[in-house]
């Protein structure tokens, strides 16, 4: 079913289960750092301009400070970490208008990706996309946030993969983890209307209406933006509004 909604591999996920160090129960160190990392900065543990120091890094998880550079470097790639000479690694900080520039762009590929996932009527993606958001829903009711998080999380990944186009995933892969940095904070308080506003795009794809699932979808990364903005007011800092002109 869509590799199972494109769940997390399974390294991720066992690397967040039982007390043990990670250099004691996993064979490849670098993807569980990087992944363990990335989960840490996403969640606000480590906030923009804090120090990653590979040193502290490796004694806390029991690795080599190699796949703890390596992790860092990766995670560099992807737009979280600024890697300096002297000064080494740390989380990204992004500017006003980088923010802008990212928002603008995401929200005009995540409307594409939408109404290309709406043109696609083959019976099984459809029928793998109806469980999905049926799940979701059914999810939501009975207030299983844990349930509708996880749905949440994969629901970009999932509609990208079922437009079949895939130089537009690799260009939403790489966005949204620079995004991520943004608007991952703030997803966490709005993770309902979060799922809300995933059901009606699924709901647009699903019945065709291309034009729909992309006025959505793109509306979708502006509330995220709009939360982002707000979240960062609350939090004492200056506020900020990576929101485009429409």
């Amino acid at each position: 079913m869509l590799n199972s909604y494109l769940q997390a591999p399974v390294a991720s996920a066992n690397a967040s289960s039982g007390s043990a160090k990670l250099g004691e129960v996993h064979p490849q160190l670098f993807a569980v750092v990087r992944d363990r990392l990335r989960d840490r900065i996403l969640s606000g543990e480590f906030k923009p301009g804090d120090r990653l120091v590979e040193g502290r890094l490796s004694e806390e998880m029991g690795v080599s400070r190699i796949p703890v550079r390596e992790a860092l470097r990766a995670l560099a790639a992807e737009g979280l970490v600024t890697v300096e000479p002297r000064r080494g690694a740390s989380v990204a900080v992004l500017s006003e208008k980088m923010a802008y520039d990212m928002v603008a762009v995401r929200a005009a590929l995540e409307g594409l990706n939408a109404k290309l996932a709406a043109q696609q009527r083959d019976e099984k993606t459809l029928a793998q996309l109806r469980e999905f958001l049926r799940e979701g829903e059914l999810a939501s009711r009975e207030e299983r946030i844990e349930a509708f998080q996880e749905r949440n999380s994969q629901f970009h990944q999932l509609l990208a993969t079922a437009t079949g186009n895939e130089v537009l995933r690799d260009m939403l892969s790489v966005l949204r983890a620079r995004t991520a940095l943004l608007f991952a904070p703030s997803n966490i308080r709005r993770a309902r209307q979060n799922w809300d506003e995933h059901a009606q795009i699924l709901s647009a794809v699903l019945s065709g209406n291309g034009e729909l699932a992309s006025l959505l979808a793109s509306q979708h990364v502006y509330n995220a933006a709009e939360a982002y903005a707000e979240a960062k007011a609350e939090g004492g800092g200056r506020p900020s509004h990576p929101r485009p002109d429409r």
